[in-house]
């Protein structure tokens, strides 16, 4: 008796369980339904992109940013909407970097160079020198600082091509771009050159933060991102003759920080609403194209979120806040000052997830918890892969969420597919030419159907 009562109660579970998930599908196909038939997220970023452009930290179109991005959040009608002060770095790049190579007194050969974001400029005349190139650190300190005194620093290592998820290939190169300045120039360098951080070959030059590790000023030496073709050229050239000369000219300059803010709005949950699910994306860019795919895409995709929910008339068991963060380039200032207000007002954080990898094809979710939890929340799964959704995946999340990590706080990423993402990314290049449509629209329609299902968790 006693295991046929069992058997009734499984069954039941079971049927409850069947019946909630043919309801979240019901439901997240109006989601789809509504993102691509009346989605807002490509007119929002066409804005965006063409009408503000660049947006980096400190700078007016970063301002124009907030000020549109208050604007929209109040068009969607959330509950409430502020600004979130924060003090943000302010470089300026100035007047169009120049380099060219010297194989022979007077014979040149130009090369397309971006100064690194917080990089010092070079004299107004420029600096010129012999060149050592150098794949790692070990091969920099290995060949020592009497043979790297007086020299720019060339590093070179490029983005591992058999590496699929192309993010890892980042991963694994990007500290030459972060920290080879600090270490050449403890070397006796007196400047850098880095590899542009992309895997295809191509005359842009990809920018990015580096940091002097603090070095005095006075120590402090101007680094520069060449790009794939340049760096291709000027390695052949230094096989051929070592002792060709490069000349380069930046006029980058570093002021003091100055106040900015992060956008915030939300829509109060119905029934936990002291739990707080958040969506949210960078708002800042670098200066060289307009950022529409990093992070233009996820700061649509994310109003997106909340304007679906809203037309959908869908009312939130938890509170929806949407974050707009701002310096997640060059300080993660944003990330780290709303983590750390949210901890003072002892805000509980049940979940955040951010878009921060492209306007690409969505096809799949990265999760940052614990085993159990990630083994329950797998069972939604395959509800998303009629979608495109291929799998969720346990990885990081995103870098303005990462300050938020604690035993509690569910972390995700939305990870679309990645082989184009480093063809833009910190390049002149990252254009609203390069966003398709139905793709940004899909990986909002993902974001907003992730959490739909999370809201609905562990009730």
């Amino acid at each position: 008796m006693k295991y046929l009562m069992y058997s009734i109660a499984v069954l039941f579970s079971y049927s409850i369980y069947s019946q909630d998930l043919n309801n979240y599908s019901l439901f997240i196909n109006k989601i789809y339904d509504e993102a691509l038939s009346n989605g807002k997220s490509y007119e929002r970023l066409d804005y965006l992109s063409n009408q503000i452009g660049g947006r980096l930290s400190g700078s007016v179109n970063y301002e124009r940013s907030v000020k549109w991005g208050k604007k929209e959040l109040d068009l969607i009608g959330l509950d409430s909407i502020w600004l979130q002060p924060v003090m943000t770095p302010k470089w300026v790049r100035g007047a169009p970097e120049y380099a060219h190579i010297e194989s022979t007194s007077g014979n040149t050969i130009s090369v397309p160079v971006a100064a690194l974001g917080g990089s010092i400029s070079t004299p107004s005349i420029g600096i010129s020198a012999n060149v050592v190139e150098v794949k790692s650190f070990d091969e920099l300190t290995s060949i020592g600082k009497d043979s790297i005194t007086g020299k720019i620093v060339f590093f070179n290592r490029r983005m591992d091509p058999t590496l699929i998820n192309t993010f890892q290939a980042y991963s694994g190169s990007v500290n030459q771009r972060t920290q080879g300045a600090a270490k050449a120039a403890k070397l006796g360098a007196v400047g850098v050159i880095v590899r542009s951080m992309t895997t295809t070959l191509d005359d842009y030059p990809h920018t990015g933060s580096m940091y002097y590790d603090g070095l005095a000023l006075n120590e402090r030496i101007p680094a520069a991102a060449i790009s794939t073709n340049g760096a291709e050229l000027l390695s052949s050239m230094l096989s051929l003759n070592p002792n060709i000369k490069f000349f380069l000219r930046q006029n980058s300059k570093n002021f003091p920080e100055v106040l900015s803010y992060n956008v915030i709005g939300q829509v109060v949950g119905s029934e936990r609403a002291d739990e707080i699910i958040l969506v949210g994306a960078h708002l800042d860019s670098w200066d060289l194209g307009d950022g529409s795919h990093d992070d233009g895409a996820g700061v649509v995709q994310s109003m997106e979120v909340l304007r679906i929910l809203k037309t959908l008339n869908y009312k939130p068991k938890r509170t929806i806040r949407i974050v707009l963060f701002a310096n997640e380039e060059n300080g993660l200032r944003g990330g780290k000052k709303y983590a750390e207000l949210a901890k003072i007002n002892k805000e509980s954080h049940f979940f955040a997830l951010e878009s921060d990898a492209g306007g690409f094809t969505p096809r799949a979710f990265s999760f940052d918890t614990t085993e159990s939890e990630f083994r329950n929340l797998k069972e939604y799964e395959g509800i998303l892969k009629q979608y495109g959704i291929d799998n969720f995946v346990m990885e990081g999340s995103g870098a303005d969420i990462g300050p938020l990590k604690d035993d509690k706080v569910i972390l995700s990423g939305l990870r679309p597919d990645p082989q184009r993402y480093f063809d833009y990314h910190h390049a002149a290049s990252d254009t609203f030419d390069k966003i398709n449509k139905r793709e940004l629209e899909l990986g909002a329609a993902a974001m907003t159907a992730l959490i739909y299902l999370i809201d609905n968790y562990k009730l």
